[in-house]
């Protein structure tokens, strides 16, 4: 059976009910896309829980960043993945793992083994999809 993501109703449910939001893959360096992602997604009100091995122990977006998502001592509402896509059958088990409700694979991330990993242990998978536009279509900003 082929993938299919949430629709949009779905998707705006789902991020209405999401607080915690790790990104793995979260860079500290502002002009990489993952950090302008992550940041205007904190703007917009989640806590953004860094995951990136090569800056643990860092400050990003004013909050510590982890060298796995077993390291993260928060819960974890969602996983946001800025990997590419053969990274992500790791990052699936470790979002089991974690705990987490959600796996999100940002835009030009498939992965067909880590969707099935996670839906398979109940978790709902969105891939090839980025975070924030799909927060600006569904939850707009109201002046």
């Amino acid at each position: 059976m082929a993938f299919e993501n949430p629709s949009r109703e779905e998707i705006k449910t789902i991020l209405e009910q999401t607080g915690n939001i790790a990104v793995v893959g979260l860079s500290d360096k502002t002009d990489r896309t993952s950090y302008m992602v992550a940041a205007a997604m904190q703007d917009r009100g989640y806590r953004i829980i860094p995951v990136n091995p090569m800056a643990a122990g860092a400050t990003i977006l004013g909050e510590t960043c982890y060298a796995s998502l077993a390291d993260v001592p928060d819960p974890i509402d969602m996983v946001n993945v800025f990997r590419r896509s053969e990274y992500c059958t790791e990052v699936a088990h470790e979002a089991v793992q974690a705990g987490a409700r959600i796996l999100w694979m940002q835009l030009g991330v498939v992965n067909m083994e880590a969707a099935a990993i996670a839906a398979d242990a109940g978790l709902t998978v969105i891939m090839d999809r980025c975070i924030k536009v799909e927060d600006a279509i569904v939850r707009p900003v109201r002046s």
